[in-house]
């Protein structure tokens, strides 16, 4: 049986801005206050494992340990099959620049990629998001969310961030960066894994 979470603060286990906009916008309704781990001046561990989980896991742990708060953290990244399931647990590295990340960079090499394999169309792919929720004293729960979909090219849409202009999910036919974040945060990977984060320990 899953443990049900009491408190009313969670420390989200990231830097990036927009993901931690999205968790922001989904724990609203529980009346959980979400603190960023940029606001509690938290170092980016290293993530070193080759799994989402275990990349997941490394980062809200470090996150409990430097603030006795109970930590959320989410590794997530895209999985396309013309590309064996590149990049994966490795797609914010695909967008890293010396002047930080780029992810129209990030999306043209996964199309130069597809290209060069003379991968068939339609290029179907998927968006994996992995949670970790770690409270002090070493309990943790896990949940796992998935959204099927095809890479476009050209990309497409203004909104979202990383590779949403280049993703369009099954059953739709706008691209994550031409629909709105309430659109979005009702089909995306996290609304997934959320949501069985939700009925695990909110429920």
């Amino acid at each position: 049986m899953t443990r049900r979470f009491d408190e009313t603060r969670i420390l989200v286990a990231t830097h990036n801005a927009g993901k931690l906009e999205e968790m922001e916008q989904l724990f609203q309704p529980f009346g959980v206050t979400v603190v960023g781990a940029a606001e509690m001046k938290l170092p980016e561990p290293k993530e070193t494992e080759s799994t989402f989980v275990g990349n997941a896991r490394i980062k809200a742990l470090a996150a409990v340990e430097a603030t006795g708060l109970p930590a959320l953290a989410d590794d997530s990244g895209i999985e396309v099959d013309g590309l064996d399931g590149e990049p994966g647990v490795y797609t914010a590295d695909w967008a890293e620049t010396p002047n930080g990340r780029d992810f129209m960079l990030a999306m043209t090499r996964t199309h130069s990629e597809l290209i060069k394999r003379q991968a068939a169309a339609p290029w179907t792919a998927r968006f994996c998001s992995t949670l970790v929720l770690a409270w002090p004293g070493g309990h943790e729960e896990v949940f796992v969310g998935t959204v099927e979909g095809t890479l476009v090219w050209p990309v497409r849409g203004q909104l979202g961030h990383g590779y949403d202009p280049m993703f369009q999910p099954v059953g739709h036919d706008r691209t994550f960066a031409e629909m709105s974040a309430d659109e979005k945060n009702r089909i995306s990977h996290r609304a997934d894994s959320f949501k069985k984060l939700i009925a695990g320990c909110f429920g």
